[in-house]
């Protein structure tokens, strides 16, 4: 199983940015903490995982390796045993039994398990066709590779190809038989290597992670660094240094206008100099975005003295209805006027 590093460039939060703006050094050994931190996390994980397999190694796949080469290794030993027994010194005699004949002769013998692999009707299914040097002799058809193989059954199995040459079918036999010695040199050795390789696992499996003491330091300054700069996991933008938002002052304009504060009382009603009432004195009204200047409709004096004391004075709101009583107490002061010359004229006729 093969393993690979994947550790991406830290994506930076609002907060983060926010910090990195303001030029917090902290914020540069965060991000390189951050990228350490993953990488080792990653080492880890790959060191449990490689621990998780050896302990499947331990339990399972080198106990079944090692029970097999030596089920093998035995079964080997038996027939290399067979064939020194039943195999003739001088290689000159022979002797071979194919079906219910028996030939001394290596090119008859031959010729006969050819003619039996041509009877053979069955695929994939060994058919026994004789006995040779203590082991059974079994033809099967191979339908994948289209070939004829011959199993010579002992204690274990040894397979070989049969061709079309008689005389190349025994010396196949004979060169599987021989060969048995080698193969259990080979079974031997890979049975050394696992059971070196099972001693090996049981004892890296015992080790811990090389790292764990750095990551666990890296770990706890990359805490502190969090908490510094108040970056909690949920990524919270909030920081810990000159972040407070200003207070607003309670006299602050708004939409261009100045807000009466409680207590502040109006002027006097009446005028001195003309003896006006208030009602009697246009409203100013403040000029959008002109700083306070105000404009007065109808050219008084009186007017441009109030609207010269009112521009250093926040202006008072006027309901709709505080209009409309002024406005009645005005029309009801003009009637009054008017008929009190009426009167003086009517006496003076």
């Amino acid at each position: 199983m093969r393993s690979c590093e994947d550790v991406d460039e830290a994506a930076l939060t609002y907060a983060e940015v926010k910090a990195l703006a303001t030029g917090n050094p902290y914020i540069k050994e965060k991000m390189d903490l951050d990228i350490q931190v993953s990488k080792l996390k990653l080492m880890k994980g790959n060191h449990t995982s490689q621990k998780y397999r050896l302990e499947d190694d331990i339990l399972k796949r080198y106990p079944q390796q090692i029970a097999t080469l030596k089920e093998r290794i035995s079964g080997m030993e038996a027939d290399i045993q067979t064939a020194k027994a039943n195999l003739p010194a001088d290689k000159e005699q022979f002797f071979m039994k194919v079906g219910d004949k028996a030939y001394t002769d290596k090119k008859e013998a031959g010729a006969a398990l050819v003619e039996m692999c041509k009877e053979t009707k069955t695929v994939n299914v060994p058919a026994t066709v004789g006995e040779y040097a203590g082991f059974k002799m079994a033809v099967s058809f191979d339908s994948f590779n289209h070939k004829f193989v011959m199993n010579l059954k002992g204690q274990l199995s040894h397979n070989l190809e049969i061709g079309s040459d008689p005389l190349g079918n025994i010396a196949r036999i004979n060169h599987a038989l021989e060969s048995m010695p080698k193969q259990l040199a080979e079974a031997q050795t890979k049975l050394e290597t696992v059971e070196r390789q099972l001693e090996t696992a049981k004892v890296e499996v015992t080790k811990p992670f090389a790292q764990e003491a750095e990551l666990a330091e890296k770990l706890e300054r990359l805490s502190a660094l969090n908490a510094l700069l108040n970056m909690d996991e949920k990524g919270g933008d909030a920081l810990g240094m000159d972040d407070a938002p200003e207070e607003e002052n309670e006299g602050q304009e708004t939409s261009g206008h100045d807000v009466q504060k409680p207590g502040q009382e109006e002027e006097a009603s009446i005028k001195p100099e003309t003896g006006e009432s208030a009602v009697d004195v246009p409203i100013p009204y403040p000029v959008e975005n002109a700083g306070h200047n105000y404009a007065v409709d109808n050219g008084k004096p009186q007017g441009a003295k109030l609207a010269a004391a009112m521009a250093d004075k926040p202006v008072q709101r006027t309901s709709l209805r505080e209009k409309l009583e002024a406005f009645k107490a005005k029309v009801s002061g003009t009637d009054k006027l008017s008929i009190e010359k009426a009167k003086g004229k009517e006496e003076t006729l």
